[in-house]
């Protein structure tokens, strides 16, 4: 049995439906007639390899399904996606080990658009201590990690207001991307213990706080994500970079003593 590829047409109408745009709307922005983008969405219209690029980017649509775009409409796709540790990228890879180690003595981490993690700093791993050896099993996924009652679950002082800023996270990163690989993650974290009765998320500051029980005392972290501003490269636009500082001085106080020698 095979299976048909959806149309670009079809994948376009689906795009701005997903961001709530208008026909109208989209066309204005995108400085075509309702008409002609009415035909594109029909399939009674062929768009050009840069109005697909150019529909693409007014509805904010994420490269790897850009390229997506691209070969529903027959064209070869626009963005290269190459592992981390392709030669390529070593200007990348050395920037991106560079944040976290610098961030040292706090922690900070480094991972994909599945929130596996890809790099950690040498302050991550003693805040690790008791959780399952099979969530340290790599891949290692963050949002299972924070949120399995076998991970750091039992031991975030605030796990509701944690578990909702993460969920958040993911729903609004789904809402952009449509991964179905995300989807599947909601649901998992939503199933946790616990999951039923999490706060709605509520921002509460300019970054989201972690209240971490450990040996030294519950640690208090901001947590903050950054990500490559104009990236070309899938692998690289998809990639996000964790730093979390300390909230209080004992906290402060507790890392640096961490890290002594």
């Amino acid at each position: 049995m095979s299976t048909e590829a959806p149309a670009i047409g079809d994948l376009l109408r689906s795009w701005r439906q997903r961001r709530r745009r208008s026909q109208l709307d989209l066309a204005l922005d995108a400085g075509i007639s309702q008409r002609h983008l009415s035909f594109v969405e029909s399939g009674r219209a062929r768009p050009s390899r840069e109005m697909v690029l150019h529909l693409a980017d007014q509805l904010g649509v994420p490269l790897r399904e850009q390229n997506a775009l691209l070969l529903a409409a027959g064209f070869a796709p626009a963005f290269r996606e190459r592992a981390l540790d392709d030669p390529a990228l070593a200007p990348a890879r050395a920037a991106i080990a560079q944040l976290p180690e610098r961030h040292e003595p706090y922690p900070a981490l480094a991972f994909d658009r599945h929130w596996q993690m890809l790099m950690a700093n040498a302050a991550v791993a003693p805040l690790l201590a008791g959780v399952d050896p099979a969530l340290l099993a790599p891949p290692i996924n963050l949002v299972r990690l924070s949120l399995h009652p076998a991970g750091l679950a039992p031991r975030i002082a605030n796990l509701a207001e944690w578990r909702a800023e993460l969920l958040h996270r993911l729903r609004r990163q789904f809402h952009a991307s449509a991964d179905p690989v995300l989807a599947a993650l909601i649901e998992e974290a939503d199933a946790y213990p616990g999951g039923a009765t999490r706060k709605p998320f509520e921002p509460t500051g300019i970054a989201a706080t972690l209240r971490l029980q450990t040996p030294a005392g519950t640690l208090t972290f901001l947590s903050t994500s950054m990500v490559f501003g104009t990236p070309a490269d899938i692998t690289l636009a998809e990639l996000a970079i964790e730093a979390f500082f300390p909230a209080d001085d004992a906290t402060e106080a507790a890392l640096r003593a961490q890290a002594a020698p």
